[in-house]
């Protein structure tokens, strides 16, 4: 067995360690320097010190039984945020927001000027065909996660108040 499989065997003969609580465990070097677990002792081995208290797997508890719809109640002493700040916030908030939004137009603008409707230009590290193919699908998949960004930000813009 080499050095390698130790950490595993070492492991397997731990979680083994509960049933055999009373066997010995003993870790053996050969002339070689090759380790082995063994439960026979002998000439160049020593034994493991192996704990017999492994804890039990904890139990799963039942899914609580769900609660009927109740409005949300708030806590008494939870901070509250008077209109004109949270106004505020939702404005700085819209506007990075917008601002992104235009980031990510230009971005994808870009992204289809490049892609030239499926048919981009080569470059001149692509002479071989399928090079040029995995740039088209990487500019294909830039696209559409582009414009997906789009949609979440346009989304997010219109769920502020």
């Amino acid at each position: 067995m080499t050095t390698r499989f130790f950490p595993a065997v070492l492991g397997f003969a731990l979680m083994g360690a509960a049933p055999l609580a009373a066997a010995d465990i003993f870790l053996c070097t050969d002339k070689d320097g090759r380790r082995l677990l063994t439960d026979t002792g002998g000439p160049g081995c020593r034994t493991l010190e192996v704990s017999s208290a492994i804890p039990a797997p904890a139990a799963r508890r039942a899914a609580p039984a769900p609660r009927a719809a109740s409005p949300a109640v708030t806590p008494t002493d939870f901070p509250r945020v008077d209109n004109a700040q949270q106004k505020a916030r939702d404005d700085d908030r819209r506007a990075i927001l917008s601002d992104e939004l235009r980031s990510e137009e230009r971005r994808l603008a870009e992204l289809r000027r490049e892609f030239n409707g499926g048919e981009p230009e080569r470059q001149g590290n692509e002479k071989n065909y399928a090079k040029y193919q995995a740039r088209v699908a990487d500019m294909r998949d830039n696209i559409f996660r582009s414009e997906k960004n789009v949609e979440a930000l346009k989304r997010e813009l219109a769920n502020i108040r």
